[in-house]
């Protein structure tokens, strides 16, 4: 098969390679590392404690009880399989379009999509800016995740400006078909809503193609097994496919048929994209799906019940804030199960001087960036609140709500 993108592949040959391995601090070297920049991106992210908690994140569906359904995890390693059987067949460098697709949602909230405009309103009423999973991805690997060193000390990932960047440009739609990755290096946090700006790579347009063939036929798959559709609901959709010369309609016939026509399809001329054909044939899937599964009924109380959680857990937390005395009266209240967890997550991102004493050793383990300083306004703490909140699972945020109207 012809590797139509190997000349245009984000390697050491690459006129922008020094840029795309740019990172915010040199790493610390290991004896002979055989990994190259992008794979020590890959395994980073494997071990963050941003990706371990996808597992218990809701993708589409809430449904904690049924294991079989698709959880954000599932769909990130989805993604990873598509987008890399593209890259291989295309020429493309798979190790960074690996790393790209395990980090893309690492910003997503607890409770999926809903969740997200949960905490997007909050953030406006206080903090006047949007909340959006792609956006938080780059601040969830650039400020919040860390890595214990061989130091045994822990330190911010400082992921590579490529990966980052297809973390943040990963979503929008493509209703253009061909994407081609943009020509500047720009400061990823000058970017304020999702698709402002196309991947600084191939293989980052890659991903974000692939993130959308993954997701069509699971969520059909996983709203058949909770009966929010029927098989004859699919019967307008089959005849769809019919005309595209498909007889089924499923998770195996859309990757495949996807995969293949984009490889077919794409070149650097033409940008990555699939053929008119598909185009309709996907656009065909993305409205039955908006109209059949997302906007379904049955996931309204859900909606309802996500809002509930959020907002409460927001409104306990937030009364807190006490200027540079916000940790000392959170320290009185450690053993109070939420209270307690918060206090000891802050103590990793604020600065020594505002600890209480006893703790002042646990803070010296962490030499990352102290985002919230000395706490110094409202705004500063509300944003804290914000990021813990966001990066709770959602059994955890079930759990935090009860803990609270226990009381």
């Amino acid at each position: 098969m012809e590797k139509k993108f190997a000349d245009v592949a984000m390697r050491k040959n690459h006129p922008e390679w020094e840029r795309a391995i740019e990172r915010g601090q040199e790493l610390y070297h290991r004896e002979k590392d055989i990994r190259s920049p992008f794979a020590r991106d890959y395994t980073r992210i494997l071990h963050a404690m941003s990706y371990r908690r996808l597992k218990h994140k809701t993708q589409v569906f809430f449904n904690t009880r049924n294991d079989h359904i698709c959880t954000r995890m599932e769909h990130v390693l989805h993604v990873e399989s598509v987008s890399t059987n593209i890259s291989d067949a295309l020429g493309l460098n798979s190790e960074l379009v690996k790393a790209i697709a395990m980090g893309h949602d690492l910003g997503h909230a607890p409770f999926g999509h809903a969740g997200e405009n949960v905490l997007s309103g909050l953030t406006k009423k206080y903090l006047q800016k949007d909340f959006w999973h792609e956006g938080n991805g780059v601040r969830v690997v650039d400020k919040l995740d860390l890595i214990n060193t061989p130091r045994n000390v822990y330190q911010n990932l400082d992921l590579t400006y490529a990966v980052r960047d297809g973390i943040i440009s990963h979503c929008g739609e493509v209703d253009e078909n061909a994407l081609y990755p943009r020509k500047e290096k720009i400061d990823l946090y000058g970017i304020k809503r999702a698709g402002q700006y196309n991947a600084y790579t191939w293989e980052g347009c890659v991903v974000k193609l692939s993130d959308k063939i993954a997701y069509l036929g699971r969520d059909i798959e996983d709203a058949l097994k909770l009966h929010i559709i029927r098989q004859e609901d699919l019967i307008p959709l089959m005849k769809i496919a019919s005309s595209h010369g498909q007889e089924n309609i499923n998770t195996s016939v859309i990757m495949h048929e996807f995969i293949v026509d984009l490889v077919e399809h794409s070149s650097p001329e033409k940008g990555i994209c699939l053929s008119q054909e598909k185009v309709k044939l996907m656009d065909e899937i993305k409205r039955f799906n908006t109209e059949r599964i997302y906007h379904h009924k049955k996931l309204e109380p859900f909606v309802k019940y996500s809002e509930l959680i959020l907002e409460t857990i927001f409104d306990f937390l937030k009364q807190f804030y006490n200027h540079q005395n916000t940790l000392t009266d959170l320290k009185e209240k450690e053993w109070e199960p939420v209270t307690g967890d918060f206090y000891r997550w802050m103590l990793k991102y604020c600065e020594k001087s505002i600890l209480p004493k006893e703790d002042w050793k646990v803070c010296e383990r962490y030499e990352n960036e102290k985002i919230y300083g000395t706490l110094d306004t409202e705004q500063v703490y509300y944003q804290a609140v914000f990021d813990y909140i966001a990066g709770m699972t959602d059994a955890f945020a079930m759990d935090a709500f009860h803990q609270i109207i226990s009381f």
